[in-house]
């Protein structure tokens, strides 16, 4: 499983990258839209809906009325309005949410497990708001500087990358204390250090290379250790949700990953999160 797991992220990896960078921002929207719809598609496993195709209907047209309000071409570091403002904290208040429901579950999680229209909503606030964070920072233009949205998610990735590979790591090393062991019996607070040690080291070099600003050391510092605890989170929500559901794996598109939203969980979560923190907040 982890060879097929590497020979997967190798073949991805080049076009992830290629499509972050070299995409013009109309085409990098439709393909995010495409991987958003794909992830909601396999969200409706979680959903006892009676038809899954109709369940598509709510979050193609979020993303269809989404592009009339999200920037479509380079936008000044700093120029959000209040609608993207709106847009990015409820992003931000949905992972607060999340988390708690993470920490409470089970013994608090009947009033959304039975009900299908809550579970149902928290797809689309798992999904549409990664929708918006990702072209938000696709979209800054820096200083006329070349690539700058594009090195901001890329950095984005590069931290999630780092924290998930120090955490598996460090976990298998030192693990003792379990994180959510009713979620995900693996992950435990060693892991969770040594991810956000290998993802504050990377992501300070990154920001280095590619040339993105922060206000400080403290500001950088705050935004990785943030997001990546966002990140974790992100994958637990996704554990948490498949347990109720009794499944799996969202999907098998991918070999060794699963589906699309194994893949992306904590992207999921990562993103809208470091968008609120790097475009508002810092």
């Amino acid at each position: 499983m982890l060879k097929q797991r590497i020979l997967t992220a190798l073949v991805l990896a080049p076009i992830v990258i290629a499509g972050i960078f070299l995409l013009p921002f109309s085409g990098f929207m439709l393909a995010l839209a495409g991987i958003t719809l794909a992830g909601f598609w396999e969200w409706t496993q979680f959903v006892n809906t009676r038809s899954r195709v109709l369940a598509m209907v709510p979050p193609a047209l979020i993303l269809l009325a989404s592009c009339f309000v999200l920037p479509t071409d380079a936008m000044a570091l700093g120029a959000l309005t209040t609608s993207h403002h709106t847009m990015l904290t409820v992003g931000g208040v949905w992972w607060l949410l999340a988390c708690l429901l993470v920490v409470t579950y089970p013994e608090k999680s009947g009033f959304w497990t039975r009900s299908t229209p809550l579970r149902y909503c928290f797809g689309l606030l798992t999904l549409i708001p990664f929708f918006w964070g990702v072209l938000m920072l696709r979209a800054v233009n820096y200083a006329e500087a070349p690539f700058y949205g594009a090195k901001l998610v890329m950095l984005v990735c590069l931290m999630v990358w780092a924290a998930d590979s120090g955490a598996y790591f460090a976990g298998k090393r030192f693990g003792r204390r379990k994180m959510a062991p009713k979620v995900s019996p693996n992950k435990t607070l060693e892991g969770l250090a040594g991810g956000v040690l290998l993802a504050v080291i990377v992501a300070w070099g990154a920001a280095e290379v590619l040339g993105i600003p922060f206000h400080g050391a403290g500001a950088l510092l705050a935004t990785v250790v943030l997001t990546v605890i966002a990140s974790v989170f992100g994958d637990l929500v996704e554990s948490m949700f498949k347990r109720v559901s009794g499944i799996k794996d969202s999907g098998q598109i991918l070999p060794g990953h699963g589906g699309i939203l194994d893949r992306i969980d904590s992207l999921t979560a990562a993103l809208p999160v470091f968008a609120l923190l790097y475009l508002w907040l810092i």
